[in-house]
């Protein structure tokens, strides 16, 4: 802060602060030891107690004995644990907004920032995405102490490196890198700490979707996720332990998880709770899950519509029924209106929930049919991918198998067998050129191909022959 009068800084600060024109600005004008002083702090943030035991402390100070800096003052009447002295005005208006208290004092150039707050949070529950059977149920929150007091609770270890920054211009958006120091691996992490620092967004309001934007590769049009979340503790500390790199992001209660691969999505948490030949079983199911529900409504749809190439074994996945509505149109219909009724769900009341399951079953189940408007066989055949989507843990991978599924379906429709391979080789080249926010490659390790990591991947090793 530039050495003013005391009453020019006190206006600037007042200014910036928006002391008159915010209600939950709370500013106190004191005196200490004679000398004017003034305090800011959003009422919401207020640890009333600790700042009206701070306070009482100072309005009884009667002499200065001695104390010529800041420092000096906050070495013997501050008892706060983290207490700063900030001498840049702009740094300190931003830290009152994350909820610290600025102190300024009369003769002293710059200001004490102390962190007496209290965040509103909600309780550490499970996350509804990520259940297990066995095991520990709580969740990161939007707290970002609290999240790295989880992982601290499961990582006592000195290795455990948690840095943070602030990004995003007008959010000033608090963002944590987690790592093991003896793990890691460099080049990623300053690969990663380089985008960091030249984030150009001016606000990262969405946490950290917005945060991925501004560092992810400008790919539009690539609807593959560049990122793996979690909203369990567990999860994160696992993936630490493994030499990945976590970045958790203030108001947020998912952490991301670098370096991601194709392939790291096939890992769940359930994985770890069951034996190892079970986890195994279940990591390699949710692959050819994940794969059928790219290709069993297309290879569907590209059979019978080619009655002359499709073998009499498979005759009985000919459409007998009558209908009015083109196969083609009755998936694409299917598709929406499963996507429809997702967000349609997420805005029904719980006291209603089960009135509109009821509703939608009767729209896509006998009243379709009767009207000739869909097949039996179509809801056979997306009634299993709609089951089969939930799967997969990752809302984004299930939307990017989801899109190339239409992509594939309409390129049947037009070209047939020419366009069923065509649109094989365009998913399989979107995937190949995907690049990663950080890391060697999207299908790493097969490309590069790393033997040891992919057997890592498809089958659950015992944890008592790892390496720790």
């Amino acid at each position: 802060m530039k050495r003013l009068d005391f009453e020019g800084r006190v206006g600037q600060l007042d200014e910036l602060l928006g002391a008159e024109r915010s209600f939950d600005m709370t500013s106190r004008t004191l005196t200490i030891a004679s000398r004017r002083a003034k305090l800011w702090v959003i009422n919401g943030y207020a640890d009333d107690a600790v700042l009206e035991r701070m306070i009482s402390v100072w309005l009884t100070a009667a002499q200065w004995n001695g104390v010529r800096t800041l420092e000096e003052f906050a070495r013997r009447y501050v008892s706060v644990a983290d207490v700063t002295v900030e001498q840049d005005r702009d740094s300190a208006v931003t830290a009152v907004f994350s909820g610290k208290t600025l102190l300024v004092i009369e003769g002293f150039c710059g200001g004490i920032l102390l962190d007496a707050k209290q965040i509103p949070l909600r309780a550490v529950e499970e996350p509804d995405a990520s259940r297990v059977l066995r095991g520990s149920h709580d969740g990161f929150g939007e707290s970002l102490m609290r999240n790295a007091a989880l992982l601290r609770r499961r990582l006592r270890h000195p290795a455990l490196t948690l840095s943070r920054r602030q990004v995003g211009g007008r959010t000033g958006l608090d963002v944590a890198v987690c790592y093991m120091e003896d793990l890691v691996d460099r080049k990623l992490l300053s690969e990663l700490d380089e985008k960091l620092d030249h984030i150009a967004a001016r606000s990262l309001s969405m946490g950290q979707e917005s945060l991925a934007e501004s560092i992810s590769p400008g790919r539009w049009y690539d609807p593959f996720p560049k990122v793996r979340y979690t909203e369990r503790p567990d999860v994160a500390a696992a993936c630490l332990m493994e030499g990945n790199i976590l970045v958790m992001v203030d108001n947020s209660a998912s952490v991301m998880i670098l370096p991601t691969t194709i392939l790291s999505f096939a890992e769940e948490i359930n994985d770890y709770y069951f034996p190892p030949v079970i986890g195994s079983y279940l990591r390699i199911l949710r692959l050819i899950v994940l794969t059928m529900t790219l290709f069993i409504t297309p290879m569907w749809y590209l059979l019978v519509n080619d009655p002359a190439h499709l073998p009499e074994a498979l005759s009985f996945l000919q459409v007998e029924s009558e209908y009015a509505v083109p196969l083609i149109v009755q998936l694409l219909l299917v598709e929406f209106i499963i996507d429809i009724l997702k967000l349609a769900s997420l805005n029904t009341p719980n006291a209603l929930s089960n009135s509109f399951s009821m509703l939608g079953a009767l729209i896509l189940g006998d009243f379709a049919v009767q009207s000739r408007w869909l097949v039996p066989e179509v809801l056979v055949y997306m009634a299993f991918v709609a089951v089969a989507n939930y799967a997969q843990h990752s809302y984004e991978m299930g939307y990017a198998v989801k899109l190339c599924r239409i992509a594939l379906l309409v390129l049947i429709w037009l070209l047939g067998w020419w366009g069923f391979a065509l649109g094989v080789a365009g998913i399989l080249l979107l995937v190949a050129t995907t690049p990663p926010l950080v890391g060697r490659g999207y299908l790493y390790p097969l490309i590069p191909f790393n033997g040891k990591a992919l057997a890592a991947l498809l089958r659950r090793r015992p944890i008592s022959r790892e390496n720790t």
